[in-house]
C-alpha cells in the first residue's frame, strides 16, 4: 500500500535533485530502520539551515560516503519530524511541501504547525478551511 500525505493523499515525491528521502528514493516514504523520521519535504532556507548547524545537525557540508551532497537553500530535502520541530519552536522552520509530506510526521507535528509554512496548495482547496 502506497504512503500517504499530511492531507491524505498520495505521497508525492520531494525532490530528485539532489535524491533525498531515507532510502533515497525521491520520496519522504519512512520505514522500521528510518529512526529519524525523515518524513517532512523541507524546502530549505539559509536560516533553517544555519538553525540546524547550530544544534550539530550540519546539512550543508557533503558527505558523499554517505550520498550526501550538503545543502544550498531551495533544496527540497526530507527532514526529521524532531529537527524540524525544534526549528519551527525556534522561529527558524523550513518551509513545507504538505502534499510530499509524509503522513507519519503527525505523530509529532500538528497538521496546523506544518500548514503555517506550506508552499504548495493541495488540488482540493476545502481542507485549508
Amino acid at each position: 500500500m502506497a504512503e500517504r500525505n499530511v492531507l491524505g493523499g498520495e505521497l508525492e515525491e520531494c525532490g530528485t535533485s539532489p535524491m533525498t528521502g531515507f532510502y533515497r528514493d525521491g520520496c519522504c516514504t519512512s520505514g522500521p530502520e528510518d529512526l529519524g523520521s525523515h518524513t517532512i519535504c523541507a524546502v530549505v532556507t539559509s536560516e533553517f539551515l544555519e538553525h540546524q548547524r547550530g544544534i550539530g545537525n550540519d546539512l550543508s557540508t557533503p558527505m558523499p560516503e554517505y550520498g550526501f551532497p550538503g545543502l544550498v537553500p531551495g533544496d527540497r530535502w526530507c527532514v526529521t519530524a524532531l529537527n524540524w520541530a525544534r526549528a519551527h519552536r525556534d522561529g527558524a522552520a523550513a518551509h513545507v511541501v504538505l502534499a510530499a509530506t509524509n503522513e507519519a510526521v503527525l505523530r509529532v507535528v500538528p497538521l496546523e504547525a506544518l500548514r503555517q509554512h506550506a508552499v504548495d496548495v493541495p488540488p482540493d482547496l476545502s481542507s485549508l478551511t
